[in-house]
């Protein structure tokens, strides 16, 4: 067994004990996520079904339930003869996204004439969270409070459908943060740029943050594209 698989078994065999008599596929779905998510198990990982049920204490049927919905999430595939894996994105995958990512984020702007304080708390929450994690030189929680910024953005439409489509979007985007080769490199330009964002709104100029949201998912595809 390699040794990040080990890693991986000891982490959740600690999360087993979460679990317990309610544990449903949902919830073991919940728990690889968050791993996905965090980095833990890195593009084109194999999980393996009898190490994983094990540490989990699951049925292999509850784990294999957990696997179709984050296969349905897009965040694992299902390769034949050869088994589970977290997915590795392309290009086109990654274009496919940042098309949803206009579509909502940019509409949310368009669909609002101002944004008042009370809905500029979760931008300033997250652009905050941001910044510490980059003194702290956590450059994967610098991506996760990032991602928490274009929810609150999206937020701003009122639906909580489109919120929850925003965090499928993302969490299938955050594949492709995971196999950058310089996280900092890539993220911290962006921080500012989130501010720049945040101040616009704040001041009521929602036109020109609208524009610079469109700057800056153009410029952030381009940026991924080259490292994909």
């Amino acid at each position: 067994m390699a040794q990040n698989e080990v890693a991986l078994i000891a982490a959740l065999e600690q999360e087993r004990a979460l679990l317990g008599r309610t544990s449903t596929a949902e919830r073991v779905a919940g728990l690889l996520r968050e791993r996905i998510m965090a980095g833990a198990i890195p593009p084109s990982t194999r999980l393996s079904e009898d190490a994983i049920s094990r540490a989990l204490g699951v049925s292999r049927n509850t784990l294999r339930e957990a696997f179709r919905l984050l296969a349905h999430e897009r965040l694992l595939v299902h390769e034949l003869n050869r088994g589970v894996f977290v997915r590795r994105l392309t290009p086109e995958d990654l274009s496919d996204l940042f098309q949803v990512r206009r579509l909502v984020e940019l509409g949310a702007l368009r669909g609002v004439r101002a944004v008042g304080p009370e809905r500029v708390v979760a931008l300033r929450a997250a652009l905050d969270e941001a910044r510490q994690a980059a003194v702290d030189g956590r450059w994967m929680d610098v991506g996760t409070a990032n991602m928490r910024f274009h929810l609150a953005i999206a937020a701003l439409a009122g639906s909580p459908r489109v919120g929850e489509l925003m965090e499928h979007v993302l969490a299938e985007l955050r594949l492709v943060f995971l196999v950058m080769p310089d996280p900092r490199r890539f993220h911290e330009p962006y921080i500012e740029r989130n501010a720049e964002i945040c101040r616009l709104l704040e001041a009521g100029q929602v036109d020109a943050a609208h524009d610079a949201l469109v700057r800056y998912l153009d410029d952030a595809e381009r940026e991924l594209l080259r490292a994909l």
